[in-house]
């Protein structure tokens, strides 16, 4: 590296600012102090009624209900919340004014079941049932206000509105990916020469009693409703599913030359990105993990390191039995021997798994690791998994100098990318 740019001659891209809201908190600081100390987010959910549900728990914020709630106002509170701290941090765009584009990772917004009751249940203006009442009573509603809220980019051109960013937002819905491929945006526009500048977000509300049900038909939840501290148990031998999350992170990337001239502190890089789609089946992996592997090589490839340089890995470890023994074995393929002594944790152990969000929230918590020398615990590890023989640091968290962190993320519909992360 010379002159602001990698082994390849791309401009380094730097991060000078983060935020971070989840279950644990609002701000790096909260949520930071709980992670060190190995502490759970996941609760009762209290938002909606669960009774005759499997599963009856979460990893809720509640602290930001916008009135009138709805999923996609939630989901802009929080994506603003946290890059307001990424913006303060880094010194720039705070007056509503930020220099570069948006990218953001969000699901797709649909109305829920609640909207969808609410319009039904107006004065009907036709003698249809079913369907048909619903499209009408709709057009015979204030349809503005709901529309700005649920259309696939609602999230993103209310965020973009109140940041102030340029040009047309990008919003990006890659299942559990998705907060990883809007780094991804951000890192390419950047080596392109587009931008030197750009904030990146992933942000995701999606504990709705209707997703709720979807994941639960589909056996994806744990049902460990008595003991919501204790449900998210990754790599476990007892694991029983993964529990559903919010929250939002976003990141401020820079070309680390500008980031230089205008005096900006540098938090670390974004040295790889990687990604490659599994066509195997919309919510399993290949069971040969050519898809994981192919992502995580390429991220290492294109930062131009070596796996054995991958001091810690920020596992997906979304607390299933089939995805994390995927990505163990996976791991196994690119690390070698060296799988079952580099440290590979998940912090899902305690916030949940915040779907489209996952992917920035860990950026964050990857860097904050690197900062900070400590690693996250993997919490609620009592029962280890002998087919799974790694180091998930274990219930508590420990120190360690850290120089560069594997960051990993896989969804639904053979979505799977990774990031390396590094010191700066």
């Amino acid at each position: 590296m010379s002159q602001g740019h990698d082994k390849k001659g791309r401009p380094l891209v730097a991060v000078t600012g983060m935020g971070v809201v989840t279950s644990l908190g609002i701000g790096k600081i909260d949520n930071w102090a709980a992670l060190s100390q190995g502490r759970s987010g996941i609760r009762a959910i209290s938002r909606f009624p669960t009774d005759g549900l499997r599963t009856t728990i979460a990893g809720t914020v509640d602290t930001l209900n916008s009135t009138p709630y709805s999923a996609p106002s939630l989901s802009i509170a929080m994506a603003l919340e946290a890059a307001k701290e990424a913006l303060d941090e880094a010194r720039v765009g705070s007056n509503g004014a930020f220099p570069g584009p948006l990218f953001l990772a969000t699901p797709p917004a649909e109305l829920e079941w609640p909207q969808r009751r609410a319009l039904y249940e107006r004065p009907p203006t036709t003698n249809d049932t079913g369907y048909r009442r619903l499209l009408a009573s709709a057009r015979g509603s204030d349809w503005s206000e709901m529309q700005s809220l649920f259309q696939f980019s609602s999230v993103a051109n209310h965020v973009a509105q109140r940041l102030g960013t340029r040009g047309i937002p990008i919003s990006v819905s890659t299942a559990c990916a998705s907060g990883a491929t809007a780094i991804q945006l951000g890192v390419e526009a950047i080596r392109r020469g587009e931008t030197d500048i750009a904030i990146c977000i992933g942000t995701d509300s999606s504990v709705q009693i209707e997703a709720l049900i979807r994941f639960s038909l589909l056996s994806a939840l744990s049902t460990s409703n008595n003991s919501p501290e204790q449900a998210s148990k990754p790599f476990s031998k007892n694991r029983d599913g993964f529990v559903m999350a919010e929250g939002a992170g976003a990141l401020v990337l820079e070309s680390y030359r500008g980031a230089q001239m205008r005096g900006a502190r540098t938090l670390g890089f974004i040295r790889g990105c990687g990604e490659k789609a599994d066509d195997y089946h919309r919510t399993r992996s290949k069971p040969d993990g050519t898809a994981i592997i192919g992502a995580i090589r390429n991220a290492i490839d294109d930062a131009g390191i070596s796996p054995d340089e991958v001091d810690y890995v920020n596992a997906h470890g979304t607390s299933t039995p089939e995805n994390d023994k995927m990505e163990y074995l996976s791991l196994k393929a690119v690390l070698g021997d060296r799988v079952a002594n580099v440290p590979i944790s998940s912090n899902k152990s305690m916030i949940g798994h915040t779907l489209s969000a996952a992917g920035a929230i860990e950026a964050v918590f990857s860097l904050m690791t690197i900062r900070n020398g400590l690693l996250p615990p993997t919490i609620n590890y009592a029962v280890p998994d002998a087919e799974i023989p790694m180091d998930v640091v274990p219930n508590v968290a420990r120190q360690a100098n850290v120089q560069t962190v594997l960051s990993n993320s896989f969804g639904f519909g053979g979505q799977n990318a990774s990031l390396v992360l590094a010191a700066p």
